[in-house]
């Protein structure tokens, strides 16, 4: 029997150098969507996900708040900023993958688990265009500090399908549609064409990320009699540790199936707990 799908979730999840990760995410992904296509689909399978995805010695990880702040107007602060989204989509290739086996006893159509697999493989392709712009500068991923609280969306929601979809792809996620065009910009005065092309790429498919996230927690509220908007708003409240800040990209969020009526009540301070 081929090796399950959460088996290859987990195998990603506990690999820790960078370009491995992701080089194995894209081999996982290219062999689910090759079985589907040929009608041979691979087995979903059980594995036990990691509490924690593996990662490299460096980046060294900080709080929050010890992370240095980046000034983009000068070519180290371009580069930290380069570093701080590979940082963000190395981290989105583990949340990916980490849905596709925490939730693997969660009764779904096989279209969950397609989607959340090729947000993995875009998500590996984004990190390792933004490691090679890290490079084509005289950096790399690593030489900076980094973000340690990225995993903690996972961990307050690693027991609730609707939360985590509503935490990651629908808040977290979507913040990214809100700050990437200030960053192209950034780098398009800076005559920085191959990270323009990079974050253009990343915009345009975290759209279609944002978009599972919503298209999954309408389908489970609407499996389970509960009102979308309602439910969203609760769980944001109790999951997400931080603030909703506009402006937002409204368009690019309607696109994704995200109405304004879903995120502008959450402006003021979420709380959580």
């Amino acid at each position: 029997m081929s090796e399950s799908l959460a088996a290859r979730a987990v195998a990603v999840l506990t690999t820790a150098d960078p370009r491995a990760k992701t080089a194995l995410s894209r081999r996982h992904a290219a062999a689910w969507f090759a079985a589907r296509a040929a009608g041979t689909a691979l087995p979903l399978g059980r594995a036990t996900p990691p509490d924690r995805p593996a990662r490299p010695e460096r980046p060294v990880l900080l709080p929050p708040r010890e992370v240095p702040r980046r000034r983009p107007g000068t070519a180290e602060g371009r580069i930290a900023l380069l570093h701080a989204v590979a940082h963000i989509e190395l981290n989105a290739v583990d949340l990916h993958w980490d849905i596709v086996a925490r939730f693997a006893d969660v009764p779904m159509p096989a279209g969950f688990f397609d989607d959340w697999v090729k947000a993995a493989e875009e998500e590996s392709g984004h990190f390792v265009l933004l490691a090679d712009c890290l490079e084509a500068a005289g950096s790399a991923y690593g030489a900076l500090p980094a973000h340690a609280g990225m995993w903690r969306a996972a961990e307050d929601t690693a027991h609730d399908l609707l939360a985590r979809l509503a935490v990651v792809p629908m808040v977290l996620e979507a913040r990214g549609l809100d700050v990437t065009p200030g960053m192209i910009e950034v780098f398009r005065k800076a005559g920085d064409a191959a990270a323009v092309c990079a974050l253009e790429t990343i915009r345009a498919e975290e759209v279609g990320h944002v978009a599972y996230g919503a298209k999954w927690f309408n389908f489970l509220c609407g499996r389970h009699d509960l009102d979308p908007k309602e439910t969203f708003h609760t769980l944001v409240r109790r999951h997400f540790h931080g603030t909703l800040k506009p402006p937002f990209d409204e368009a690019a969020r309607a696109e994704a199936g995200l109405p304004p009526d879903f995120y502008w009540p959450l402006v003021e301070p979420a709380g959580g707990g």
